[in-house]
């Protein structure tokens, strides 16, 4: 997915709640075939950790011959997580990558100095109906990695640490939580899981973190006493010893948090840089369309058509 300033959220406030520090609930947008809500950036909490961009993608059905079209782009100082709940993308950048990614699957850009990659509904599952459900969200990247050249990893579902009993299953996406590591690297200390809750199933949440905060997918859940339902972000005050209960329907969250960075991020489109400087020279080598010798190159498998620079 790609910046887009009509979907900033809202943030009521949450003077009157003891255990949240902001709520957030994000402005959902309908962009064509599917429902689009975005929790970060927010006018009262730009990043929680080192996460900077937090999109729900549906959930969506396509008729056949139906599916997403995300054309090639740019990104520079970051790292792009793509986690399907339902459905699936085929992945391409310029560095060769030509990856189909699956539900409870994690696809890991680095974008660093600069990346360009397109993510589309494959020919084969256009083939029939189809169903897309998941979340996309941006990391950024402290600044001794801004620079770094681009990367990728992708890792299946039995990569992934999962802690399973009393009514819960977590699988952990990124980074270390509840005595767990995830296998994918990362710059800077965070976490980030996948967690289904049965009805009145109980959740720690880590506390060896600074920055934390659920993000509810499907159902609700109870925090200190107040009832929260899908849709909704809490992000939590720094120390606090916090434990979410499911609702009665049980509930699916994603956690997320981490250490905060040394200074604010800037986004522009689909850069995010410690300065403004820095997006001001892509946005420069993006529009000078130099796919040869230039700072981006097009996915080499998918290379017809690219999103242009916004006016």
């Amino acid at each position: 997915m790609s910046w887009n300033p009509s979907l900033e959220p809202s943030c009521p406030g949450a003077d009157n709640l003891d255990s949240i520090e902001t709520l957030i609930v994000p402005r959902a947008r309908d962009i064509g075939d599917f429902e689009v809500r975005r929790a970060l950036p927010a006018a009262r909490r730009r990043m929680v950790g080192p996460f900077v961009f937090f999109d729900q993608m549906g959930p969506a059905e396509f008729i056949t011959d139906q599916g997403i079209d995300v054309r090639p782009h740019p990104h520079i100082g970051l790292a792009t997580v793509t986690y399907l709940y339902k459905g699936e993308f085929q992945h391409r950048d310029s560095l060769g990558t030509d990856q189909m990614i699956y539900p409870g699957e994690v696809n890991w850009m680095i974008a660093g100095n600069g990346v360009t990659h397109s993510e589309r509904t494959s020919a084969q599952t256009r083939k029939g109906p189809s169903k897309l459900f998941g979340i996309q969200t941006w990391v950024a990247l402290p600044e001794h990695a801004e620079e770094m050249d681009a990367d990728f990893e992708h890792h299946k579902q039995t990569a992934l640490p999962l802690l399973e009993g009393d009514g819960k299953q977590v699988r952990l996406i990124l980074g270390n939580a509840w005595g767990e590591v995830a296998p994918v690297k990362t710059f800077s200390e965070m976490f980030y899981a996948d967690a289904i809750l049965e009805a009145g199933a109980k959740l720690p949440l880590p506390d060896n973190h600074e920055d934390r905060g659920i993000y509810v997918t499907e159902g609700s859940i109870e925090v200190a006493g107040d009832l929260f339902q899908s849709g909704q972000m809490m992000v939590f005050r720094p120390g606090d010893a916090i434990t979410v209960k499911a609702g009665p329907a049980g509930a699916r969250l994603m956690l997320l948090g981490g250490e905060t960075l040394n200074g604010p991020r800037h986004i522009w489109w689909n850069f995010v840089a410690s300065s403004k400087e820095k997006i001001e020279a892509a946005k420069e080598a993006w529009a000078a369309g130099d796919w040869e010798h230039g700072r981006f190159q097009l996915p080499p498998t998918d290379k017809d058509e690219f999103i242009p620079l916004p006016d």
